[in-house]
């Protein structure tokens, strides 16, 4: 299971620790200088995830509902993040930041539904 997953469960890991590090682990940032621009990183991490999911489980995941049920583990994932925020010291959870991580998940999705057609799958 984990060499089948084994970019899903690296991406992940990379999120949980972008998600939990303290925010002075990280330089400032200058490039990102607009109002809320932590929602758009949520939405691309959580976008990432997903269209790497979806990637590793191409072949197995044929109809609707089993990509929906693949879909579950990003979005749990980041809940579980974002209640896990609160437990740190310099992070807190954010509806917000929660609702940019689904987002991220249906953009996905959609582009998924919308390409696999296309896509040469074996």
């Amino acid at each position: 299971m984990i060499r089948k997953n084994f970019f899903s469960i690296l991406v992940a890991l990379i999120i949980l620790y972008l998600s939990l590090a303290g925010s002075n682990t990280f330089g400032k940032v200058t490039f990102m200088k607009f109002p809320n621009a932590d929602k758009l990183i949520h939405f691309l991490m959580f976008s990432g995830l997903m269209a790497v999911i979806l990637i590793e489980h191409r072949r197995s995941a044929a109809s609707k509902k089993q990509i929906l049920r693949l879909a579950l583990f990003p979005f749990c994932y980041g809940l579980l993040l974002e209640l896990a925020q609160i437990l740190t010291s310099s992070r807190s959870g954010d509806l917000l930041d929660g609702l940019a991580d689904t987002a991220g998940i249906i953009f996905t999705l959609i582009l998924w539904a919308l390409f696999r057609p296309f896509l040469k799958i074996r």
